[in-house]
């Protein structure tokens, strides 16, 4: 959830220009919350709020519902983040309406009801709040809340990607790529997937890689691709590491190094992708970047033989036919290993 606290010159100007007849003192109790919030004294942040709440000062009872949103100087507590969230939403608070679209969206402290959510994102996103816009945008494309409907999405996300909103701007050029709600328009997919992934959105880099390695909306660039694949890989994406490894491994975009194609194969394979630990297992059994070892390269073999992917499935009982039973057996107790330390040490 995204979560913010108002602080100081924007709650002194939020609460002035606000319909209620807020008096010097209730500017300065609030101002007085915010300043001990800041500085991490929850307990007394906490009273005040509450004291600025009960006075009906909307930023206060945001404030308030985010502190038992995040246990704050309080346990947490969402049905009473809701309560605070609600009576702040009511007031027209637009971090509010959106806080609470996300408490019904996830079911905290309420039922899980997508209808509500849409209907206070929806009212967030009209006062041109962008992550409510965004949001917004998703539930139509999943068709949580409301009739499933790409168009009505696109339309949310152009309005918060266009304000700068990373994952709108990601789920827009998604969009583009696929050609649902717009026409399908890979240098449009490209723009907005760039947008996003300069703002570090893994994701976006992984499929800006993708497009580069591909040629689709731009020259085929393994070099740029490989650059883009690079940043999401460092971010722990999965499949970038396991795209990075295959570019090392066929020596695009960057010099054929087996070495470090092991390298991101095995960070992609302790995630458990299994088109990850399938490579792993074939540069086991060849011998490639690591030195040859039958039974290491079957113990990878049975991780990516669950998927249930017949290829695996066959490469797994492949190497059973030639393997001997110790070796077998060695595997299957490194597999056992493995797994109870979460996929790490399997080596």
């Amino acid at each position: 959830m995204i979560i913010r606290i108002i602080l100081f010159s924007i709650a002194m100007a939020a609460i002035s220009s606000s319909t209620l007849a807020s008096t010097l003192s209730d500017i300065e109790l609030f101002d007085s919350a915010a300043s001990h919030y800041k500085n991490k004294n929850y307990s007394v942040a906490l009273k005040l709020y509450k004291e600025a709440a009960g006075k009906g000062i909307a930023e206060a009872q945001l404030n308030l519902g985010i502190m038992y949103d995040l246990g704050q100087g309080v346990p947490q507590d969402y049905a009473e983040a809701v309560k605070w969230y609600r009576l702040a939403a009511e007031q027209g608070l637009d971090l509010a309406q959106f806080n609470l679209g996300k408490m019904y969206d996830l079911g905290q402290g309420v039922p899980q009801d997508y209808a509500q959510a849409v209907k206070w994102f929806r009212l967030a996103a009209q006062q041109g709040f962008a992550d409510a816009q965004d949001s917004l945008g998703v539930m139509h494309v999943k068709g949580q809340g409301v009739v499933q409907d790409y168009t009505e999405a696109a339309k949310w996300f152009r309005l918060a990607a266009e304000q700068g909103s990373a994952y709108a701007q990601e789920h827009l050029g998604k969009l583009y790529y696929d050609g649902l709600g717009v026409p399908q328009d890979y240098a449009e997919s490209i723009k907005w997937f760039r947008l996003a992934a300069k703002k570090e959105l893994s994701q976006s880099q992984f499929s800006l890689g993708s497009m580069y390695n591909n040629g689709e909306g731009v020259p085929q660039d393994y070099a740029e691709a490989v650059e883009w694949f690079r940043l999401a890989a460092q971010q722990g994406l999965a499949k970038a590491q396991f795209n990075l490894g295959m570019m090392f491994r066929l020596g695009k975009g960057v010099p054929q190094d087996y070495v470090e194609a092991v390298k991101w194969f095995r960070l992609a394979a302790q995630q458990g992708l299994a088109q990850a630990q399938f490579g792993l297992s074939l540069m086991y059994a060849s011998g490639q970047g690591v030195l040859q070892d039958g039974a290491k390269a079957y113990q990878w073999a049975i991780f990516a033989a669950v998927s249930g992917d017949a290829g695996y499935i066959k490469s797994r009982d492949s190497l059973a036919e030639i393997l001997s039973p110790e070796k077998i057996a060695r595997a299957q107790k490194m597999a056992r290993d493995c797994l109870a330390n979460n996929m790490n040490g399997c080596d």
